[in-house]
């Protein structure tokens, strides 16, 4: 009985730890972090537990002395503001960061898409089941959105899955 548990655990943590994955989810060329960091609004993102119920969210990232990134995740969940602080960490692949909000646990954020004036972005993760469409304004033109799901679609994604965010309208 023993053995049967053990080979079922480690056969349990292969398959957690299977990085295939069904979407070309290839990293941009190049990323400027020093144009990158800053705050970024969700504006439409796959389901996750970790995330759900949660409106108006936002990400800062901060560029460190060391070269670490700190990262603050803000959104509002059942009325009360929640607060989410991790790190991430440049890799040695352009676009591709690794980020932890648990502890040692890092998962890969893989920016598909950049616009050239750093206005938004396609994140994606290690395989098809983590994707975010971010801004740096609240909201994003038709044609804009259109742009990006069908970079997404193209790349494999099921853009039916996606989940957009309330944000605060932008007061001019």
């Amino acid at each position: 009985m023993k053995k049967i548990f053990l080979l079922a655990c480690v056969a349990s943590l292969f398959a957690a730890c299977d990085a295939s994955t069904k979407v070309d989810n290839s990293t941009v060329k190049s990323v400027d972090l020093n144009r990158y960091v800053g705050s970024w609004y969700e504006i439409a993102k796959f389901d996750h537990s970790f995330e759900r119920g949660i409106d108006y969210a936002m990400a800062r990232y901060t560029l460190r002395d060391d070269g670490k990134i700190d990262v603050l995740n803000t959104g509002i969940k059942d009325g009360r503001a929640k607060d989410a602080e991790g790190i991430a960490k440049t890799t040695d692949v352009a676009g591709l960061l690794r980020v932890s909000f648990f502890g040692p646990f890092f998962g890969d954020y893989r920016i598909m898409m950049l616009d050239d004036n750093y206005q938004y972005v396609l994140v994606g993760g290690n395989n098809e089941r983590y994707l975010w469409i971010l801004s740096r304004t609240p909201e994003l033109d038709e044609a804009t959105k259109s742009l990006i799901l069908a970079e997404a679609d193209r790349r494999g994604y099921d853009t039916s899955k996606l989940i957009w965010v309330k944000q605060k309208a932008v007061v001019k």
